[in-house]
């Protein structure tokens, strides 16, 4: 039984637990509803009685991986913006969620200069599954976007007042391009419409076969331009400051466990039939998700599933990390009824920005879902040790964010070994101590340490440059490129 400080101090403790069922966010963990003025967080450690019982976490599980051999390299001093004409203006609608929105506008600002064109300011997508109507505004420092990029390219607020009868030549550029295409193709319909509209950003600039300035652009704006705004900043930085109370270290989990992914995926692993046939229902209602029949057993062995809040705490315990381990979920709603009770039963200091922020703080963020993920976007960056259960834009852009701030520890789960690995646990054919000391060798070389991204046979397939900016913004010391 989880036990609070009640006694000898009044302020709750925010852990939570999570289910699709409202019905079940009860109070497990101590936690009294109180005055909003006295939400804060308080560090408890559970099962306080048993303290002297608990095994002390292994001394490298919040180590970080060596990257004394590498440093950043994103200045390019040999391709500054001239002052000549430009050739035209870019209008673009950056789709799809918070990260790949990112991503989109770090490529599109990089088109802008392979074009010598003027971008103005993007606008977003209102269309995604959130449905969320921010603006550039809302979600980024606008004006420091602007003038941090001023020697590159010219951006502007708005088109200008002599361009504005103008009707925009839309286009959605080919996927995964490289500059001889924006040059000999995009490039003559600018000049002659003078303002072309991008309808679609995702992925539209390859990873690889690039020049090293257009490189070196991509990461300037991604973790130097693209800062978010005040209210975003100053929220993120609180929860920092509360998940990290006393010097205790944490760790930030993407449990992509929301019933959209699963859905998509056909990954129904421990869910009931009805549960199942919920998802099911989903995949076949949304038109654009071209997969249908998915046989998720079978994908599940493959690695292709999202691990479960269960398998996620086998892989924790498995990987060493202790009961008393301070974790900030950085994911929506949990689907499935009880479908957390594993984890929470097994680390019961879960954190969330629902959980760690008053009403009042979070007022500003309600019904904005990418400012509630440019919030976990922040506390993910800053964690001692970040894990994601599942590849997506979230996963790619935080653990790229990481490598180049010196290779903070990211885990990146063996899907395949691992789930099989669990079902022979389960199955009893393997002892707790061999399961645990497997998934320590092989995880031992998946934290996030410096390797180079290589390029793939189909852009598709190949590792992001947003996942691994190695090369182009991550260089060897004794280079000097």
């Amino acid at each position: 039984m989880f036990h609070s400080l009640e006694a000898c101090n009044p302020l709750p403790d925010l852990s939570v637990s999570f289910s699709s069922d409202k019905r079940h966010q009860v109070n497990h963990f101590g936690y009294m509803r109180g005055k909003e003025s006295d939400r804060m967080l308080m560090t408890v450690e559970s099962r306080i009685g048993e303290r002297e019982g608990i095994v002390a976490e292994a001394s490298d599980v919040w180590s970080h991986p060596s990257s004394e051999h590498f440093r950043q390299c994103i200045v390019s001093n040999s391709h500054k913006k001239n002052d000549s004409q430009t050739t035209g203006y870019v209008l673009i609608n950056a789709n799809g969620g918070l990260n790949q929105m990112r991503f989109g506008i770090c490529d599109m600002v990089a088109v802008a200069k392979i074009l010598k064109a003027t971008l103005v300011l993007p606008s977003l997508d209102h269309t995604s599954y959130w449905a969320d109507d921010s603006e550039f505004k809302d979600l980024f420092n606008w004006r420091h976007f602007i003038d941090s990029l001023k020697e590159d390219i010219d951006i502007v607020e708005m088109l200008p007042p002599a361009y504005k009868q103008i009707e925009p030549m839309a286009k959605a550029p080919i996927s995964w391009s490289k500059v001889n295409y924006y040059r000999d193709e995009i490039l003559p319909l600018l000049k002659k419409h003078k303002v072309v509209y991008f309808t679609h950003t995702d992925s539209r600039l390859a990873n690889n076969d690039l020049p090293s300035h257009i490189q070196k652009l991509r990461c300037r704006v991604n973790y130097r331009s693209l800062k978010y705004s005040r209210t975003i900043e100053d929220l993120g930085a609180t929860l920092v400051s509360r998940m990290h109370q006393d010097g205790s270290p944490y760790l930030a989990l993407h449990l992509r466990y929301e019933k959209d992914m699963l859905s998509f995926t056909g990954c129904s692993h421990g869910l009931t039939s009805d549960e199942e046939q919920e998802l099911r229902k989903m995949r076949f209602e949304v038109s654009h998700w071209k997969e249908k029949e998915i046989n998720g057993t079978e994908r599940r062995s493959m690695g292709g599933c999202p691990l479960t809040p269960r398998e996620t705490s086998l892989l924790l315990k498995g990987l060493g990390f202790t009961r008393s381990t301070r974790i900030y979920l950085v994911a929506g709603e949990a689907f499935g009824n009880g479908s957390m009770q594993a984890l929470v039963d097994d680390f019961p200091n879960i954190y969330s920005h629902s959980t760690l922020a008053t009403k009042a703080e979070l007022e500003p963020f309600k019904n904005h879902q990418n400012m509630l993920a440019g919030l976990d976007y922040i506390v993910a960056l800053q964690s001692d040790v970040f894990i994601y259960t599942y590849d997506g834009n979230m996963a790619k852009a935080v653990q790229g964010h990481r490598r180049f701030e010196n290779f903070r520890k990211t885990i990146n789960p063996d899907r395949m070994g691992f789930v099989n690995l669990v079902d022979e646990f389960d199955e009893g054919r393997i002892p707790w101590e061999e399961f645990s000391s497997e998934v320590k060798r092989s995880h031992s070389d998946r934290t996030g340490a410096p390797y180079f991204r290589e390029p793939g046979e189909f852009p598709k397939l190949e590792e992001s440059f947003f996942a691994n900016p190695l090369p182009g913004c991550i260089c060897e010391k004794h280079s000097e490129q």
